[in-house]
């Protein structure tokens, strides 16, 4: 079922969550278990993120080191086809345009389409690592609106090639990615809409925020969107505090801002678990704000915080 016709016919408090692939060689058993322990509380649908390749060096005797790029978290595609046999409800692999061809995508898009997934998030993706901003590989993308064209021409059973294809594939429902904040890269708020606008209108049929934790940047950033044009479902994105160290790791990384009261009560914590338990009741406090304001989906980021989207999910998001 696409994410679009569920987003529209929801009429109660609902929740999405998005995981992380494992690690190469770390097996898929500790994802599946924290899979499982989120579907207690019966989310609407999974989103699987994709990760760029990135450099590694490696020793070669006499003090020497090779620089080799590898990628860290492969099988993207393997594991939302995995966990789409094993749930009962859509499955969105994030499809990127870092560190990855345009033939490369077209083969994602393939492997996707025999699975019989038909939903899909649509994103730039992060820099390398090494890199002070955003270079796509040679044959790759720049920029998320060129990706979604080539979504669209497959969508409408044509390869890059030109070619049609003897048998039309799914038609792929895709998401994209939002910023109450501003996109760090963006010059202005009005721009970084413009941009989410043109996503739109090239058949984007939802959007997913960058996380936030304060409501009041969310609800104004979908009236400014409003006023520009941007029709589709915003969908806000939450992301518990979970350990002392993201009180600065957290702003640097997403270039969000922590609230003044969320800050004061951090600063009071002794510990992990005492951040833990505030990030608990503060994102609890978010989400029955939001549900108040009219939101009718939430979606969570579980890296790190997989037992608080259990404890979140189960106090408030379900009818």
């Amino acid at each position: 079922m696409r994410v679009i016709d569920i987003l529209e016919g929801l009429r109660g408090r609902s929740f999405s969550f998005e995981v992380l692939p494992p690690l190469k060689g770390h097996g898929t058993a500790g994802l599946f278990r924290n899979v499982e322990r989120i579907m207690a509380n019966s989310p609407l649908y999974i989103n699987v993120t994709n990760h760029h390749s990135e450099y590694v060096y490696t020793p070669s005797g006499e003090g020497q080191y090779v620089r080799q790029r590898v990628q860290r978290r492969p099988g993207a595609v393997a594991i939302a086809g995995a966990l789409q046999m094993r749930l009962d409800i859509p499955v969105v692999p994030h499809v990127i345009c870092s560190g990855i061809t345009r033939e490369a995508i077209e083969y994602e898009l393939l492997d996707l389409d025999f699975l019989g997934i038909e939903n899909l998030l649509l994103l730039r993706g992060d820099k390398a690592r090494e890199d002070k901003m955003f270079v796509p590989v040679e044959g790759g993308y720049a920029h998320t609106t060129e990706l979604i064209k080539q979504v669209s021409e497959y969508n409408a059973g044509r390869f890059l090639s030109g070619e049609t294809m003897a048998v039309k594939g799914c038609e792929f429902c895709f998401g994209v990615a939002c910023y109450p904040e501003k996109h760090e890269e963006a010059a202005n708020p009005e721009t970084d809409l413009s941009y989410l606008k043109a996503k739109q209108d090239l058949g984007a049929k939802y959007a997913v925020t960058q996380l936030f934790y304060d409501n009041s940047k969310y609800f104004a950033f979908v009236r400014r969107a409003r006023e520009a044009g941007v029709t589709i479902p915003i969908i806000p994105a939450l992301k518990p505090l979970t350990k002392l160290s993201q009180l600065t790791v957290v702003p640097k990384t997403f270039h969000v801002d922590i609230p003044e009261e969320l800050a004061r009560e951090a600063r009071k914590c002794k510990s992990d678990a005492d951040v833990k338990a505030l990030g608990i009741d503060w994102a609890q406090e978010q989400c029955r704000g939001l549900y108040e304001g009219g939101v009718r989906n939430i979606h969570f980021y579980t890296v790190s915080a997989v037992d608080s989207v259990v404890e979140i999910t189960r106090r408030v998001c379900r009818n």
